[in-house]
Parts: C-alpha cells; sequence; structure tokens
C-alpha cells in the first residue's frame, strides 16, 4: 500500500512539472501578443524591471490556477486507478479549461485596465521602465488568476 501511494505520487509530480512547464510556456507567449510590441526578453536582458515584474507576475498568476488544476488530476489519478477513468479525464480537461480562462482573464483585465487609465498607455510606460505602472497591472493580474483559481476550483468540484 505505502509503495502503490508513493508510486501515485511521484506520477503525480511528474505530471505537474509537465503541466507548470507547459501552462508557463503557454502563457509567455501569450504574454508576447497581448503586450502590443514589447520584446520582453529583449527588455528583460537590458534590465527593464518594469518588464520583469509584468512577466513575473503573469508567472505567478498561472501557477496560482495551474496549483489547483493540478490538485484536480491528483484527484482524479487516485479515481482513475481506483477504475473511474473518466474522473481523470474530467480533471485534465478542467485544467486545460482553467489554464484557457486565466489566459483569456488576463487578457480581458489588462484591456479593461487599459480602458479605465485612458490618459496612461500602459505598455509604453512599461518599454520605459514604469515601475508603478508595472506593479499596477501584476496587481490586476494576480487578483485575476485569484479569482480564476476559486472558479477552478468549484469546475473540479462539480467535475470530479
Amino acid at each position: 500500500m505505502a509503495l502503490e501511494n508513493a508510486i501515485v505520487g511521484i506520477i503525480q509530480l511528474v505530471i505537474a512539472i509537465i503541466l507548470a512547464v507547459v501552462a508557463l510556456y503557454i502563457g509567455f507567449n501569450v504574454l508576447g501578443k497581448i503586450t502590443k510590441g514589447i520584446e520582453e526578453e529583449k527588455e528583460i536582458a537590458r534590465g527593464n524591471v518594469a518588464v520583469g515584474i509584468l512577466v513575473a507576475s503573469v508567472f505567478i498568476a498561472i501557477a496560482i490556477v495551474v496549483q489547483s488544476g493540478v490538485a484536480g488530476v491528483s484527484i482524479g489519478i487516485s479515481r482513475a486507478l481506483a477504475g473511474d477513468l473518466f474522473a481523470l479525464i474530467a480533471s485534465i480537461i478542467q485544467l486545460i479549461l482553467g489554464i484557457i480562462l486565466a489566459i483569456v482573464a488576463i487578457y480581458l483585465a489588462l484591456n479593461i485596465l487599459d480602458k479605465l487609465t485612458k490618459g496612461i498607455d500602459e505598455f509604453e510606460e512599461l518599454r520605459k521602465g514604469n515601475v508603478a505602472v508595472a506593479l499596477e497591472m501584476a496587481s490586476v493580474i494576480i487578483a485575476v488568476a485569484i479569482i480564476i483559481q476559486s472558479g477552478v476550483l468549484g469546475i473540479t468540484a462539480a467535475l470530479i
């Protein structure tokens, strides 16, 4: 029994690592499309702290959402080993849905912030290295992720 639990734990860890890397990769690529011409890698390489804060907030936001999804996958794996394969499939679908929701919500939140702050071009300010604007945007992104996490946990409870 202890060996079986250890094997399940290792499987869960491997799946969590894979999902985290994939989610962060997707999130970074989507961020590149959202940030209106900012080349994040080049900006970070030249020491633009503002862009670094924004990228870090996206990674944190994705981690918050993926963490709740990984918890669902862990439950799904346990139930699949007990014979309920649907639980595993449902948990993976739920995680993918959570990642998509997080990315869409971040995109919408940044667009709404842009509309609310008509006098500020956030992306231009990021290019200039404006840390205050980066912190404002980062807080919106992380707040949205925390809210989305509750939704992802709700989906997990409903599906599994």
